[in-house]
């Protein structure tokens, strides 16, 4: 039927009010479990440095003669490495105007972009600490960088054909080499849990991404998909988040920001958050109509003994 003459329809009338809901449907990413699981301590300068330690081998001829006259045995010294502070920024500039203006879901343009960037930090924080990246050290025209945890590591590793170690020397740590692909398997981690077990570290995460997570669902080392509830009813866990390991229970942790050709096997006891200046926002200079603030703040990532995890390396 057609529309009688002079009907008022809404689509062209003016004054109708839009509708703009004050929710803003908000997806915000930013789970960081590695920062979550490792501890944190205090940096008082850009190069950021402990020691390592260990116990000599196991000797099963240890003896000596009655009333022998007894030597000085050689003892080694502790090993001492470092790495560097890295500043991670983010700058977020509002006009006076947008500041001034009825908005909805926020009041402030400005502060609500400095929320985000706030959480965008930790999740530009948590993809460097798990790469594969080299410290630099800082100079006159040169940021300095942190290196990633899969720099480290040197002692406990699986690599394919052409793949080689970075690791710590000369005050640098260098990134590892990518070596030929393979596809991830549970022989491959098994071999990597008993290396860092016979080095003296107790494993308790392995760190994926979504992909390898679900290609680590399959092994057969995986606990019960099903476990027992008060009331005897079976409960399905959602995911295989726990294998039971031949030195321990181990948990498979997925992670947004992880590398998508490593799982890093992780010992968190061994690794911390060197904080040289704490998160912080700061006035930037006005030059115009506009208000300025750069959020920002300086660390390192510290592998306090890297022989204390180890990484299955070069997954396809």
């Amino acid at each position: 039927m057609a529309v009688p003459s002079n009907t008022i329809q809404n689509v062209a009338r003016v004054g109708v009010r839009e509708d703009l809901d004050n929710k803003i449907a908000e997806l915000f990413p930013d789970e960081t479990p590695f920062q979550n699981a490792i501890g944190r301590s205090k940096a008082s300068n850009t190069y950021t440095e402990w020691q390592t330690d260990g116990l000599a081998a196991a000797n099963h001829d240890n003896k000596t003669i009655q009333g022998d006259d007894l030597a000085n045995e050689s003892r080694a010294n502790t090993v001492r490495v470092g790495t560097h502070t890295q500043i991670f920024k983010k700058v977020v500039g509002a006009s006076t105007t947008v500041e001034a203006t009825s908005k909805a879901g926020r009041r402030s343009e400005l502060a609500r972009e400095i929320m985000k960037a706030g959480r965008e930090l930790r999740t530009d924080k948590e993809k460097r600490f798990l790469g594969n990246y080299a410290s630099v050290a800082a100079a006159a025209g040169t940021a300095g960088e942190t290196a990633g945890a899969l720099a480290w590591l040197t002692s406990n590793v699986s690599r394919g054909g052409t793949g080689a170690n970075g690791g710590f020397s000369a005050g640098i740590v260098a990134a590892a080499t990518n070596g030929t692909q393979r596809a991830y398997t549970e022989a491959l981690l098994k071999t990597v849990l008993q290396s860092v077990w016979t080095s003296g570290g107790n494993p308790k995460m392995v760190i994926t991404n979504a992909a390898q997570k679900q290609a680590a669902s399959a092994f057969a080392g995986i606990a019960s998909a099903r476990r027992e509830t008060g009331n005897t009813r079976a409960t399905i866990i959602a995911g295989a988040d726990v294998y039971v390991s031949d030195f321990g229970e181990v948990q498979f942790v997925p992670d947004r920001f992880a590398s998508a050709r490593d799982a890093l096997v992780v010992d968190p006891e061994y690794w911390d958050i060197a904080v040289l200046d704490p998160m912080k926002t700061r006035d930037l200079a006005v030059t115009g109509l506009a208000d300025r603030k750069a959020l920002y703040d300086e660390c390192a990532l510290r592998c306090l003994n890297q022989a204390a995890s180890g990484v299955v390396a070069d997954l396809t």
